[in-house]
């Protein structure tokens, strides 16, 4: 794999292709992301977050060449020297090379380089194939996607959708225009396959797909519906995974025990969708898990295939609002209600002004509340950002 991506340098360097220069900085206030109950002095941060992206793109025809690195930097010599950001430094791609360089520290911060997707392929009226570090797309979710183990979105993350690329080769064959069947193989860390197919169809009503992944540590059937209800706009989806997983068993620390190792459950979310002549939009989705695990069993796991099925609670209920003001200024609210032995919430509010087609300044909040010992209530930590995005 690492050589066949290497084998993309010529094209990239000798064709004429698009480019796009994005920057996006976040000022962020942060409570520690770790509960009251894990040992460790509760603090808050403020730290500047800043990556700068490059994005090529080449396309002759039928063949195109995508490519996207990023710079990061943290500043803010506290929250650099915290566990918070150590926890940070642990996350990584799962793949058999390395997509980001050592975080190199310096006296007030610290700085890296990512290759976030770099991917080439052919597509025509009947085929499309990608190779390369790429996005795998399952599911229908907007808040939660259990289907996908391969790149799932983190709601509760600032930017859900930035998710580390997977090292596969993917098809998608279109069967006519209403139906495909699409397949992944991807090499991981540990130079072991995960792999996938998908069968997507419209049966009359409604869009359906069936989904299948397997791997040495997990075996996924899912399936897929989305369509609109009957004449009244509103769209109404849903997606399910029974999940089959044989973890490493995981180590804890302190007490030298295995925190699990096989698990074996079933999710599924149910949503709707529905826009309002006035400019309001309504979303509503709630995730149902036969099974819920505890934040050291998460912890522990944190570079599972998994981990993003990982639920402190066996209910959510959730739903986002956004409203469009004028043609500047845009409003969201992202609500979600965990139901547990102690219910707690997660909320978080945004404001968005676009001045331009390359400027934009978003001001927001992610607040956890809840009783002590309930999911978000043991958090205690609230996050207050804003962000500028620059496009040239």
């Amino acid at each position: 794999m690492k050589k066949l991506l290497l084998s993309l340098l010529p094209i990239l360097l000798f064709a004429d292709f698009d480019y796009v220069v994005d920057n996006t900085n976040f000022t962020i206030n942060q409570g520690s992301v770790f509960p009251d109950n894990f040992g460790l002095d509760k603090k808050t941060y403020t730290y500047n977050y800043d990556r700068l992206r490059v994005k090529l793109n080449y396309d002759d025809e039928n063949f195109f060449v995508h490519f996207i690195g990023d710079s990061v930097n943290y500043l803010g010599e506290e929250y650099v020297d915290a566990p918070d950001f150590e926890y940070i430094t642990l996350l990584e791609a799962d793949t058999p090379f390395k997509t980001q360089t050592k975080f190199y520290d310096y006296k007030v911060g610290s700085v890296y380089a990512k290759l976030y997707r770099f991917n080439a392929g052919y597509e025509d009226e009947d085929n499309r194939i990608v190779l390369g570090l790429q996005n795998i797309t399952m599911g229908v979710g907007r808040l939660w996607n259990p289907t996908n183990l391969f790149n799932p979105k983190n709601i509760y993350a600032l930017e859900a959708d930035e998710v580390f690329g997977v090292a596969a080769i993917s098809y998608t064959r279109y069967l006519n225009s209403t139906s495909q069947v699409s397949v992944v193989a991807s090499e991981k860390k540990d130079k072991t396959f995960k792999y996938a197919a998908r069968y997507k169809a419209f049966l009359e009503y409604a869009d359906m797909a069936v989904d299948a992944i397997y791997s040495d540590q997990t075996i996924m059937i899912g399936y897929e519906l989305e369509g609109n209800l009957a004449d009244t706009g509103i769209e109404l989806r849903s997606e399910g995974a029974y999940i089959k997983n044989s973890l490493a068993g995981s180590i804890n620390p302190i007490t030298k025990e295995k925190a699990f190792e096989d698990t074996e459950f079933f999710q599924a979310i149910l949503g709707a969708d529905y826009g309002f002549e006035n400019g309001l939009t309504l979303t509503l989705e709630s995730l149902y898990s036969s099974q819920k695990f505890s934040f050291e069993q998460i912890f522990l796991n944190v570079n599972s295939e998994i981990l993003s099925n990982l639920t402190y609670s066996k209910f959510y209920l959730g739903g986002t609002l956004s409203y469009t003001f004028n043609i500047f200024l845009d409003g969201s609210l992202l609500y979600i209600e965990s139901f547990n032995t102690k219910n707690s919430r997660f909320i978080s509010p945004t404001l968005t002004y676009t001045l331009n087609d390359y400027n934009s300044f978003i001001a927001g909040a992610m607040i956890q509340n809840g009783e002590n010992g309930s999911e978000f209530g043991s958090f205690n930590s609230n996050t207050y950002f804003f962000k500028y995005a620059l496009t040239f």
